[in-house]
This record gives C-alpha cells, structure tokens and sequence, in this order.
C-alpha cells in the first residue's frame, strides 16, 4: 500500500455528494466507538483489537517497514492496529469510485476525536448503497437508538436504495473455557484472543428491522491445494438479481461468522445465496453438530414496507489485508450497480 493513498473519512459535517448520471452514492457506516476501541486495556486478553506491536509480531517480518514499525510515524498501540482498516478499506473505494463516480464516504459512529456520527438521515440521505460494517466489540456497549432504526425504514422504503449488514464474528460465547479453546484452536489466529464478541449495534439493527439472523462462531475456511480459499456453495435459482455473477470465491480469512437464520419460517423472506466450506481438519462445535459449510451471503429482497434490497455478507471481504481477485471484484461491482 502506498503512502500517498489514505482512506476519506465523514463525520456528519462534510458536504453531500452530488450525484454523477447513473452512478449510486456509496457509504460505510463503521458501528465502532475508535475511543472506546484504541483506550480498551491491552493488559486484558479478550473482547479487544491487537497492538499495532503485536500485529508485527505475529506478522513478522510484513510489517517492519518503518512506515509501520517507526513509533513516531505510526502508532504502536491499540489505535495503529485500527488504523490499518483505513488502509485496507481504500481498494474497495478506489474501485467503487471508479464505478460509481463518486467518493465513498466512510463514516465512524464515534470517531477519533470523539465525535458522533448517528446512523440518521445526516447519512442516509447522502447515500444510495450503504455498508454497515459491525466492528464494535459487545464491551463498548454501542446501541442502535429508535431514530435511527427509524431512519432507516425510511431509507429503506426508497426503490434506490440498498443495504448491506455485516457483523463480524462471535468468538467465545460459550462459559465453558473448553469450548472457547476448542474455538481458539479451529481459527487458529494467535491475534484473536479465547473471548471476541462483535456487533451488538448491528444486532440491534437487525431486531430493528425485522432481519432474523444472529452472527454466531468465527469458523475457518476451507481451502485449496494452492492455499486459496475454497469456493462458495451457491444456489443460482434463488439469486435473481444476479449479486453473485462472476463470482466463485471471497478472500480468505481465518475465522468468519455463521449468519444463522433464526426463523424456521423465513425461507420466503430471507435467501441463502452463498454458504463457506468449512475447515473440517480443526474440530468445532459447529462442526461437531454435523455442520460442513456455514452461511456466508444472505439476500431479503423487497417485500411490505421495504422497497429495498438488503443484504448480509462480512466486512472482510471488502478489506484489502485479507487479498482479493477478480471474483472478489465482480461481487464488489455487483453490489454497488445492480
């Protein structure tokens, strides 16, 4: 990654975007609180993001370029590690603007210098296609309040709109240390520790809204010969609009949420477009229940109130640290120009 590219970040003040002919206004809403996630006690093992030190150590040698490493250019605590979002978002920006013609906007629900951004319509009515990426650890107790579910049936009751959901993992639920072990061991990340809980603000949307999935587990993919993350498990007869075209594969990520369809009765309401195979070398619980694949993008197309697409896949299939090709591309242009 250049130093020359930096990712654009809103708060609720910046200037609206004019519309280009044809193009959709993108945005990313990330549910975090950046205080509340950089001040967490890197002394505590779980429910936090790493060290910018500890990324270099596991990571070694990547990061050691002084760009990274050099304490006076980067920060070495918890608030270097976040910034590295920022730099792995700017691929996706790049190329949606490129679409689009139009900057993606990304806005932070607290941001560094603890300025507010609710989820209202100083947002929504600046976008087309909005990403919510759940990155708030469940300790920093970010909620969704009424206005904003609100706004966002008022957004959604727009015919050119779309949203997309995506909480991230829920490592460690479970009380018993056994089971968090046994977890621990199927990721297989050093960086995530026994206990990682997200997304309690996009949870909360989803009750909001009426979504019935609940992010459970971070489940690790299975892979290739060549190491590449194994393709997707899709069935094309649900996927009319064609979000899937192009696309074979996501990019590789140690431990992905389970997007569980809660309601027996929703099969009508809510599609199983793509599902993950599973890592099946690394016992689970989930796979201990007979499991060998686990959802991974969800469509609801319009119905009642909601004239809106909206759509559930994880924020790190946008985020260049994971990789990506052109399959990964296609999904990205799919979303954004369907």
């Amino acid at each position: 990654m250049s130093e020359a590219r930096t990712a654009r970040t809103y708060n609720q003040r910046h200037v609206p975007r004019k519309r280009a002919p044809g193009g959709q206004r993108v945005s990313v809403y990330v549910s975090w609180s950046y205080p509340a996630e950089a001040g967490r006690n890197a002394a505590e093992l779980d429910n936090r993001f790493s060290t910018m030190t500890e990324v270099r150590r596991v990571a070694w040698p990547a990061y050691e370029d002084p760009q990274w490493s050099d304490p006076y250019r980067f920060q070495q605590g918890i608030a270097g590690a976040l910034e590295l979002f920022f730099w792995a978002w700017v691929p996706f920006q790049d190329f949606v603007e490129e679409i689009t013609g139009h900057p993606v906007a990304v806005y932070q629900r607290i941001d560094q210098a603890g300025f507010p951004t609710p989820l209202d319509e100083r947002v929504l009515d600046d976008t087309d296609v909005l990403f919510v990426f759940g990155l708030d650890h469940a300790v920093t107790e970010q909620k969704a309040e009424p206005g904003e579910i609100e706004a966002l049936r008022a957004f959604l009751a727009r015919d050119d709109a779309r949203l997309v959901l995506g909480p991230h993992h829920d490592v460690g639920a479970s009380d018993d240390l056994t089971v968090r072990e046994m977890e621990y061991r199927h990721h297989g990340d050093p960086l995530v520790p026994r206990q990682q809980r997200f997304a309690t603000y996009v949870r909360d949307l989803m009750q909001g809204l009426g979504v019935p999935v609940m992010n459970r587990y971070g489940l690790r993919p299975a892979t290739r010969e060549d190491g590449r993350i194994a393709p997707l498990s899709t069935v094309p007869d649900l996927d009319a609009k064609g979000w899937l075209d192009g696309v074979t594969n996501f990019n590789f990520h140690l431990h992905l949420p389970h997007y569980d369809v809660t309601a027996a009765d929703a099969q009508d309401t809510i599609h199983v477009l793509a599902r993950q195979p599973i890592d099946l070398s690394r016992s689970h619980p989930f796979t201990q229940e007979g499991n060998t694949e686990f959802n991974m993008f969800l469509w609801m197309p319009p119905g009642g109130d909601r004239a809106a697409d909206l759509l559930l896949a994880d924020s790190t299939i946008f985020s260049s640290l994971f990789g990506g090709d052109e399959s990964l591309r296609n999904f990205w242009r799919n979303l954004v120009s369907r």
